[in-house]
């Protein structure tokens, strides 16, 4: 029987030739994540283990961006632990406030994930990498601690499923859609502790951010990880962003799979994800009337640079409709400069959105945007679950940024085809 291309990876990475599903085993990692909410925890448990120097002062990444800039006091104590942290280590890929951006914008805008690689992050929403080729998953801040010190981890041998993509996609569907698609049709749990790989055809039709997205949201379907298949544009994006060394793994055609599904993307539609569960996924034209308090463009899934031109495609010359709150979060520094070279930022900001600096904040209930009681928000970030942007009594909708904007202006949940778009 054959590996998958998760299992190559982490074959190599414990230096194994053959892997099978639920094995124990122990492999390098290339990458070590951690932010300003799990660091902390990390470093105390770093510090009461008496570990000395970090394994790689560049393998570890440190990224303040949840509750950044600072929100209140206690999230400006645990900034200046984790920074004091990073300069007595000498941790090169410390960012500072003013360099960083969202974590899993900013790392591969970096060049410091490649196909190839083994990361992992105290945030479950590092399976973002997965867009690269790369294995990468989310781990506790204990395990985070033991990495740092060691540059290693334990992992078990996830089974996969996989995805076969084919077909194009409409206009208006992006990435977004097709995995809260996918999501809505396997359930929250349906990739337990599986890797989901995506590969075929319909790949042509996914950019580099679409895949990203993709990958961010694996773990709502309970994934171990997610991972496409490398291609042209994989090493195009590469090539562009790093100078590292990467190698492709391609799955065996005898590869295990514990389920095959086929995807025809011309078959999704612009997707909206009800409360309070990623799977309560609904077609756009089976939303019914649902007027909305709140707009967040942005976000580690939906804050790049083609998002932002999406929104702003459909934001231009009109207004976001009164009473309604449209934020537009860039999501790494260079995004918003790009952003703002482009002049989407003034589109945005004329169209009377606000604007941020980059950060987390609104996605996690952090600040920046937090729910009232009764409160509904289209969000284009990854989790709607009770409370997750503020009052448990209030509500989040998951969306692509072309239907969160289409729903800025209309003032409730719209596809853009409903403003003439």
């Amino acid at each position: 029987m054959g590996m998958t291309m998760t299992q190559k990876i982490l074959a190599d990475h414990c230096g194994a030739k053959k892997l099978v599903p639920g094995q124990l085993i122990k492999a390098k990692v290339d990458l070590v994540l951690g932010n300003d909410i799990t660091t902390p925890v990390a470093v105390k448990e770093y510090e009461k283990a008496g570990l000395g120097e970090v394994f790689d002062k560049e393998k570890v990444a440190i990224v303040p961006d949840h509750f950044t800039p600072n929100k209140d006091i206690k999230s400006a104590e645990q900034c200046k632990m984790i920074r004091e942290f990073a300069m007595e280590k000498g941790i090169v890929n410390y960012f500072e406030i003013g360099e960083m951006g969202i974590e899993h914008a900013l790392l591969p805008e970096k060049g410091l994930v490649v196909a190839g690689d083994v990361v992992i992050g105290a945030d479950s929403h590092t399976c973002t990498y997965g867009a690269l080729g790369a294995f990468s998953t989310g781990v506790g801040s204990t395990d985070m601690a033991a990495a740092m010190a060691t540059g290693e981890t334990w992992f078990k041998v996830p089974e996969a499923i996989k995805f076969v993509l084919k077909g194009k996609l409409s206009k208006w569907v992006s990435g977004k859609d097709v995995i809260l698609h996918i999501i809505g049709m396997i359930g929250v749990d349906g990739a337990l502790y599986k890797s989901m790989e995506f590969t075929g055809e319909g790949l042509n039709e996914l950019s580099m951010d679409d895949r990203f997205s993709m990958a961010n949201m694996a773990i709502e379907a309970g994934a171990k990880n997610g991972i496409f298949e490398v291609d042209d544009k994989t090493i195009e994006y590469i090539n562009e962003h790093s100078k590292k060394s990467y190698k492709i793994y391609k799955a065996d055609e005898e590869a295990d799979y514990v389920e095959t599904y086929e995807i025809n993307l011309g078959e999704v539609k612009p997707t909206v994800a009800f409360p309070h569960l990623p799977e309560n996924a609904r077609t756009i034209d089976n939303v019914g009337e649902i007027k909305i308090d709140q707009v967040v463009i942005g976000s580690c899934t939906n804050g790049r640079l083609e998002d932002l031109r999406i929104a702003a495609q459909i934001m231009k010359g009109k207004n976001v409709a009164k009473g309604v709150r449209c934020i537009v979060i860039p999501a790494t520094q260079k995004i918003y400069l790009d952003a703002m070279k482009e002049g989407l930022l003034e589109i945005f900001i004329n169209s009377g959105a606000a604007v941020s600096t980059p950060t987390c904040g609104p996605c996690l209930g952090g600040h920046m945007g937090i729910l009232a009681k009764g409160e509904r928000a289209v969000s284009t970030a990854n989790r709607n679950f009770v409370g997750r942007m503020g009052h448990p009594e209030s509500e989040v909708y998951l969306a692509s940024p072309a239907v969160a904007a289409a729903s800025a202006i209309v003032g409730k949940i719209a596809g853009p085809e409903e403003i003439g778009m």
